[in-house]
């Protein structure tokens, strides 16, 4: 006789354990303890077995029934239904291990070494910010396209296109990591093309030679009431071009006074090789300064937060001070890198390799040879010091003609 839910909600517990039988191998077990467990019994293989459905009334007779059913399926196809649960919680078990969260977190530990520090702190604030809140807790392996597009999508809607697509991007890293360490078979970023949203590229602003006396004047003049720090982080911007994050987390001791040369290591370059930057007497000059007005800190940063001393300068600090000084939308850091590009490459002679040198761009090596940061380094000391006097003489108005200066006007 089958079982009904009011015997099931009725069995007493006794002193030892009874069954209710259903039929087809399934019956409900009381134990003395009270509690009423869902048991099936069944062969596989020519040998008994039993398996575990859970406890009633979490497991209501109904649903006991359709996970003997189920079992029954699975047996008719040559499957042993303990084997099956026990795969399935395995995997349970890895999808837990291997969510996107975790699966991030591998990937950016194992190359955040080849990274620069400032790089590192943005890709995980990105995901931090912009997917971890929205598929983190999913099983990578379980993540379909449109589900990362939703949460791309997100990002969008700030207006921050730019941003949905270099989280596109990290997000695709992500997977293809998952990829190869066997924790999803597939990227879902990969469909994804054309899908976001794109403006025309703006190039980073930039002004030219002409604009450079009345910039330099206003920085002079500082009536933006800039701190001197601040207002030296651009000096050095304009006359070293270094990337805006190389320039910031600069540390006194990459600074040669003795050589005058600045040593940057790999792991703060873009190209992720060490660079040399020759000195002009110009930035010597600031960089003296700047250690006279820090020294007393104990910090190894040359551009020490104004709040946080232990700190690096904001990564927003010199564009923000760019737009306190009149110049929003016509000038930012990174601008000062093709403004000497052009200038030093035009006004001043230089053969376009020393240049790209300079800036640490990747060039074409037919030849390939080795890296060699001391390439063209005399003439890229002679070049530096000429584009610094280039400066001082332009911003009073002067001229340089076929790499000369001409007095001023």
């Amino acid at each position: 006789m089958k079982l009904t839910d009011t015997a099931c909600k009725n069995a007493k517990p006794a002193e030892k354990p009874y069954k209710l039988f259903d039929g087809a191998g399934l019956y409900l077990e009381v134990m003395p303890s009270g509690s009423k467990l869902w048991r099936i019994k069944y062969r596989y293989l020519g040998a008994e077995r039993r398996l575990s459905l859970g406890a009633y009334p979490i497991v209501t007779l109904a649903e006991a029934r359709e996970k003997r059913d189920e079992i029954k399926k699975l047996l008719t196809r040559d499957i042993d239904p303990a084997q099956e649960k026990r795969e399935k919680k395995g995997e349970i078990m890895r999808n837990a291990g291997n969510t996107f969260h975790a699966v991030a977190l591998e990937w950016h530990e194992n190359h955040k070494e080849r990274w620069s520090e400032g790089y590192a702190q943005k890709i995980m604030r990105c995901l931090q910010m912009n997917v971890f809140p929205y598929i983190g807790l999913r099983p990578i392996s379980q993540i379909t396209p449109p589900e990362l597009l939703d949460c791309l999508r997100k990002v969008e809607k700030r207006d921050a296109l730019h941003i949905a697509g270099k989280t596109k991007q990290i997000c695709g890293m992500v997977f293809r990591y998952g990829i190869q360490t066997g924790k999803c078979e597939r990227d879902a970023s990969s469909d994804l093309k054309g899908a976001l949203k794109t403006r025309k590229t703006k190039h980073y602003a930039a002004f030219d030679a002409k604009d450079l006396p009345e910039f330099m004047r206003t920085l002079e003049r500082n009536e933006a009431r800039l701190y001197e720090r601040t207002r030296r982080a651009i000096w050095l911007s304009l006359l070293t071009f270094q990337r805006p994050g190389e320039i910031r987390q600069a540390q006194w001791s990459e600074i040669d006074f003795d050589e005058k040369v600045w040593c940057i290591m790999a792991n703060k370059m873009k190209m992720r090789r060490d660079h040399i930057v020759p000195l002009s007497k110009q930035v010597i000059k600031i960089l003296m300064e700047q250690k006279e007005e820090t020294g007393h800190l104990n910090t190894d940063w040359v551009f020490p937060s104004q709040v946080r001393p232990k700190q690096a300068m904001s990564d927003g600090t010199v564009n923000a001070a760019l737009k306190r000084l009149g110049f929003a939308g016509e000038a930012v850091a990174h601008g000062f890198r093709a403004l000497a590009r052009t200038t030093i490459r035009e006004e001043l002679g230089y053969d376009s390799e020393i240049i790209e040198k300079q800036l640490a761009h990747k060039t074409r090596d037919p030849l390939g040879e080795a890296y060699d940061r001391t390439k063209f380094l005399q003439e890229r000391k002679k070049m530096m010091q000429e584009w610094a006097n280039y400066l001082d003489i332009a911003s009073a108005g002067g001229k340089v003609i076929q790499g000369k200066f001409k007095g001023r006007t």
